[in-house]
């Protein structure tokens, strides 16, 4: 049985670090220009080039996002951009708009070219279109069920692959295709600068009451008719994997590497776990705990299991729930000594009850701070600074790139 590819989001070097190191088998990043993901950081050519080398060294894949849809500026500064990284080994690139795809076939022809869900792909005919363009796979629309996607599957070339979101935030508009940004904040989404409007409050004027607001759903913290909840498909791993998709995406190139090494690591844990044993694969409840550890708009299956419904929609609240803070990364751990060298993330105290947790499938522990010493060998009571280094005893033994959570009081 081919193994499904985890594939997750890498918003700056570190975090293509982290979700590698937490089991990703790909990952996906935006260079400074032509993704649609502007808010990040993205990546510098060297950083591209120690990143792809990073991910090639431990046999992992990386691709690229070139997915806006151009405006002449854009396509005028394409081929210049192209032919400035086409030395770098990158192993596909993300394209959604046919103008970037040509300039694609002229300047890097035989790059391995995918096709963004932006393109809105939500049928096989489309997707034989595109094959016979030179396209090696496609992100599925997010609009798609499990029984589309097997006749999907069913219905295109063998070697043509299916991408799919399985995690993270979801869209509003159809196939993220949004105007909202663009009109409120001439901000536009499909350029790489969402401002989320979607998640503002917001109430209906009819024509002939001016200054009359109407709620569509009301509740005493307002009104909310586009807060979408976030993907969550921990609990369908053997229908994933089933349908036929080829790569199992998580969305969040904005988010933190709390929450990447977190949602990989659940995924990864939860991937291998059916290919270990299909027939007798059990889904464990403690995976969607650790997913609710990091911050979220409560969970939906999205479309996969047919239309959703108000179900899907938050009327709450558009804030994020955050129950633990991420506090910190470990840097290196002494065996002789127990102790780990630790860069603050949130600040914590002594007497703080923790969790760590780190690469792989060991199960994280909890203990409690007795003794914080600075990176001079001082106590200290409490690491409030930025990034302060500091030594903390581990109750168990950890290693670099080990995390440490608290839950929030």
């Amino acid at each position: 049985m081919r193994k499904i590819e985890l594939l997750a989001p890498a918003g700056d070097l570190e975090k293509l670090k982290i979700a590698i190191d937490y089991g990703a088998d790909a990952v996906y990043f935006g260079g400074a220009d032509f993704s649609l993901r502007a808010g990040a950081f993205n990546f510098t050519h060297e950083e591209m080039e120690e990143g792809t080398e990073y991910a090639h060294k431990r046999g992992r894949r990386v691709y690229m996002t070139v997915n806006i849809f151009a405006h002449n500026e854009d396509i005028a500064k394409l081929p210049e951009y192209l032919e400035s990284i086409k030395d770098i080994d990158i192993d596909a690139f993300l394209i959604s708009d046919p103008g970037i795809f040509a300039i694609f076939k002229e300047i890097m022809p035989e790059a391995e070219l995918h096709l963004s869900t932006q393109a809105n792909t939500t049928n096989y005919m489309t997707a034989k279109f595109w094959y016979s363009q030179g396209i090696k796979r496609i992100v599925a629309a997010r609009e798609m069920s499990f029984d589309e996607l097997r006749e999907f599957r069913a219905s295109i070339p063998e070697d043509m692959e299916i991408e799919a979101f399985v995690h993270g935030a979801m869209c509003i508009s159809y196939s993220g295709r949004c105007l909202m940004s663009n009109f409120m904040v001439s901000r536009d989404a499909n350029r790489g600068a969402c401002a989320h409007p979607c998640r503002w409050n917001y109430a209906l004027m009819e024509e002939k009451r001016p200054g009359e607001y109407f709620p569509v759903a009301e509740d005493s913290r307002g009104t909310y008719v586009f807060n979408s909840k976030d993907l969550c498909m921990i609990e369908h791993i053997p229908e994933i994997i089933e349908s036929g998709i080829d790569s199992a995406k998580i969305e969040g190139r904005m988010k933190t590497i709390f929450y990447v090494a977190t949602i990989v690591r659940v995924y990864r844990e939860a991937i291998d776990s059916y290919y270990a044993d299909p027939k007798n694969y059990r889904f464990k409840p403690e995976w969607l705990m650790e997913l609710l550890k990091v911050s979220n708009r409560h969970f939906t299956t999205g479309f996969f299991l047919g239309k959703p419904d108000e179900e899907a929609q938050n009327y709450e609240s558009s804030a994020y729930i955050r129950d633990y803070d991420f506090i910190g990364i470990v840097c290196a751990y002494d065996d002789l000594t127990g102790y780990a060298i630790v860069e603050q993330r949130n600040k914590f105290i002594v007497g703080d009850e923790i969790e760590v947790f780190g690469p792989g499938n060991a199960d994280f522990f909890t203990q409690n701070i007795e003794q914080i010493f600075d990176d001079m060998g001082e106590l200290i009571e409490s690491a409030p600074h930025a990034q302060q280094i500091v030594n903390i005893k581990m109750r168990y033994p950890v290693g670099a790139k080990y995390m440490l959570r608290r839950k929030r009081k």
